[in-house]
């Protein structure tokens, strides 16, 4: 009997077919035979303490011109599927967080969910670095202006970030003598009552924002360094980043030896790392991308891999 496989992401119609990461594990999980559902945030639904879904039967197609089709949905518990990709873009917000308890009993359900929920709601991709420190340059999360504005005089060059972003957005490059430096912490901070993000600046960035994918807590070989393009300092790909790939170097193994096995013992199994230089910057844990970018640089199958992983978890 052929295996079902629900997707719960942002409008599939709204993607750009050729740069998206879950199109192209759809577009394999499809080749393996699988059957494929279609849900976003507002299909979701608790009855009686079970996970219920609206799902519509999906088809994909790797054409960036007509890459779906879809049936009429069907509400249905979602332990009738054997795995659930979760794959909602942030913000981490109010109803995110609540889409992952509906998620995390359709896990204790037995259906399989890629990545864990407990884990998409407990690990923000900026804070969690923090629990391996040693890997990354110094760093300050605070609500308080001043630790902030002192995180800065002792830096020199820092960057300065929400913990809920994505793709760039509301990043900051400051130094210490920037006349608008309380201004972007008085935004950030939201006047104090919002926690910001404050990080040494790392001059490698020039050199490449680089993504190191895990599956399971193993790296790709091969990292997309997002480089900077114009007066602008970041590197990410919605930001105008250019993406070139590369073999991953002996620091960036080393760093995802050491995030690696936590990452898998706690249900993980497809990662995004960020790193500038030697560096952990960011662990991309909702809907990581860069798989398109990377297949079509070194001729890989990355979704293949990342199935390969999944079925081998249902056998």
């Amino acid at each position: 009997m052929a295996r079902t496989l629900a997707v719960l992401m942002d409008p599939i119609a709204t993607i750009t077919p050729k740069k998206d990461s879950t199109l192209a594990m759809l577009v394999e999980a499809q080749r393996r035979g699988w059957q494929l559902r279609y849900c976003t945030q507002g299909d979701l639904a608790i009855r009686a303490g079970e996970a219920w879904a609206r799902l519509a039967p999906l088809a994909v197609r790797d054409d960036p011109h007509d890459w779906f089709s879809l049936e009429d949905a069907q509400w249905q518990p979602l332990s009738s599927v054997q795995v659930v990709l979760a794959r909602k873009d942030p913000p981490v917000d109010p109803q995110f967080v609540y889409d992952t308890m509906v998620l995390e009993l359709a896990g204790n359900a037995g259906t399989l969910i890629v990545n864990d929920p407990r884990g998409l709601r407990d690990m923000n991709e900026k804070l969690y670095t923090q629990s391996f420190a040693d890997c990354c340059a110094p760093t300050l999360v605070a609500r308080d202006r001043a630790e902030l504005r002192r995180f800065v005089a002792e830096h020199g060059q820092v960057v300065l970030k929400p913990l809920d972003g994505m793709g760039g957005r509301g990043i900051f490059r400051s130094h210490h003598n920037d006349p608008n430096l309380n201004s972007i912490l008085e935004t950030l901070t939201v006047n104090g009552r919002a926690f910001a993000l404050a990080q040494k600046y790392v001059p490698e960035i020039a050199a490449g924002d680089k993504r190191i994918l895990l599956i399971d807590g193993e790296p790709v070989p091969y990292a997309l360094a997002r480089i900077p393009q114009g007066d602008d300092f970041r590197g990410n790909l919605a930001a105008g980043g250019r993406g070139e790939g590369r073999p991953l170097s002996e620091r960036d193994r080393w760093i995802a030896a050491r995030v690696g096995p936590e990452l898998k013992r706690r249900g993980m199994i497809f990662v995004g790392l960020d790193v500038i230089g030697d560096w952990l910057t960011e662990i991309n844990v909702t809907s990581p991308t860069c798989i398109r970018e990377l297949d079509a640089q070194f001729g890989l199958n990355i979704a293949g891999t990342l199935f390969d992983c999944i079925e081998s978890k249902l056998a």
